[in-house]
């Protein structure tokens, strides 16, 4: 079956669905929005790189300011048990496109300068998902599927892109990072020094222009991944010297979207969410973030490394000042807009995210959708998530070489994952453990030598 096939045309949309505000009511929508059916949403996901639980003062830092990411989440909802799909970046934007985990794709690691792989021109996008609803798309800031032409963003739904087709780090032999707008290089190297006020520049003109169509925004920093870079306007200010200073830009960035919005009248009908892709860089040291109470940080299937900051804020529609607790992912944006839009994910294929629209609206009996999330490092399971359960597999860490034996951890009470009680509950263990043979089958080991027969291929180039 092809893309198109696979997709939901507006026309049939439209079609079905000329009940258009009792379709929005049984979504979920309050009276304002059925009034205004014929008017889709607009989606913006904002992506932070590397940026730790703890780098946002209303996430406890103490050292970093963030009075605008502050009041979004004043405005909106904070989630608390939010967690990326891998420890590193290429696999988690890998399932924030597609709504899969990273292995069922085929992009469980990063991907370099060399790789000669990307994400594959049979997945569905959500831009591409959003498109056939007619919506207008913009991808600004870092991508990091493929850099390869048939790779780029504009190649997976997106009708415009702006920003670093990979890490800023990625050098090679005299080859130095550039700035891509749609498919032409405009500048090499990037001044990285203003990357954050040229994407921020970018990501309101892309609002302007089109503030009479529904859109999707993906606006993914470059920072505070390193090396870091902030210009003269913004160096200095914060506590936690250059990190925080890039941290605190992201801030200011996020609040001229925020405004532009306001100015607009787009404020009531444009969710807006703000997430990190992993945890923290913590061997960069000073030049890396903070993931405290959690244990370690990038690179890592501790909480550390997955669990991140995530705030969505949708006026009139996600309750103001609400915390959620419950365990929700980055797969989760693909069913969730889709629902939204009042399209649907995929049916030929496994899709692993979650219509989480239940916890967004803040709905008193709402409970996660995930009876069990698995922790991929690259192809190797490492843990199981179940409810307030985490197990950890036995392995040897990457990095440290340190021997991790099997052991059970009680979230609810131990967030920094400090005590292992499997003895206590070897019931719990048991089926955790049946829940990672499940896994194996599905999605595969490397640990194991489990192949996994559910997997997809990645895109590839000669």
């Amino acid at each position: 079956m092809s893309k198109a096939d696979r997709q939901v045309s507006r026309r049939d949309f439209l079609k079905t669905s000329l009940v258009g505000a009792a379709l929005l009511g049984l979504n979920g929508f309050s009276t304002d929005a059925r009034a205004d059916a014929e008017r889709l949403p607009n989606f913006i996901v904002i992506l932070a790189d590397d940026l730790g639980y703890n780098d946002l003062s209303c996430y406890g830092s103490e050292l970093i300011h963030t009075p605008r990411l502050d009041r979004m989440a004043a405005e909106g909802m904070r989630f608390t048990d939010f967690h990326t799909s891998a420890p590193v970046c290429t696999p988690t934007r890998a399932s924030l496109m597609t709504g899969c985990y990273p292995l069922r794709v085929g992009l469980p690691a990063v991907i370099n300068y060399h790789s000669k792989i990307g994400i594959s021109s049979d997945e569905t996008t959500i831009a591409e998902l959003l498109k056939s609803r007619g919506y207008v798309t913009a991808c600004i800031g870092k991508w990091h599927l493929g850099w390869q032409k048939q790779f780029l963003p504009t190649r997976h739904g997106f009708d415009y892109y702006f920003g670093l087709p990979y890490s800023n780090d990625m050098s090679y032999n005299g080859f130095p990072v550039p700035l891509v707008r749609n498919e032409k290089i405009i500048k090499q190297p990037a001044v990285q020094e203003t990357l954050t006020e040229r994407y921020t520049a970018e990501a309101v003109k892309f609002i302007k222009e089109n503030k009479d169509r529904p859109f999707f925004l993906y606006l993914a920093h470059t920072f505070p991944h390193v090396p870091l870079h902030i210009s003269e306007k913004f160096a200095g200010k914060s506590k936690r010297g250059l990190y925080g200073d890039v941290v605190e830009c992201i801030d200011w960035s996020t609040g001229e979207i925020l405004d532009t919005l306001a100015r607009l009248g787009l404020d009531k009908n444009t969710l807006v969410v703000f997430t990190s892709d992993n945890g923290p860089w913590l061997t960069k040291k000073e030049h890396g973030g903070s993931a405290f109470p959690l244990r370690n940080g990038k690179g890592s299937t501790w909480e550390g490394g997955m669990r991140v900051p995530c705030i969505m804020r949708w006026p009139g529609q996600i309750p103001a000042g609400t915390t959620c607790d419950k365990l929700a992912t980055v797969m989760d944006f693909l069913p969730t807009f889709a629902r939204l839009a009042g399209t649907h994910v995929p049916s030929d294929r496994v899709i692993d995210g979650k219509d989480i629209w239940p916890l967004m609206r803040g709905d008193k009996d709402a409970i996660s959708p995930y009876e069990v999330f698995y922790m991929y490092r690259v192809e190797r399971l490492e843990a199981i998530r179940c409810g307030k359960w985490k197990l950890a597999l036995p392995r040897q860490e990457v990095g440290t070489k340190e021997n991790i034996p099997l052991s059970l951890y009680n979230l609810e009470e131990d967030i920094s994952e400090t005590t292992d009680v499997s003895n206590m509950y070897p019931t719990i263990v048991k089926r955790l453990q049946a829940y990672a043979e499940r896994a194996r089958e599905d999605l595969g080991d490397s640990l194991t030598g489990a192949i996994g027969k559910n997997r997809r291929p990645p895109g590839r180039v000669d």
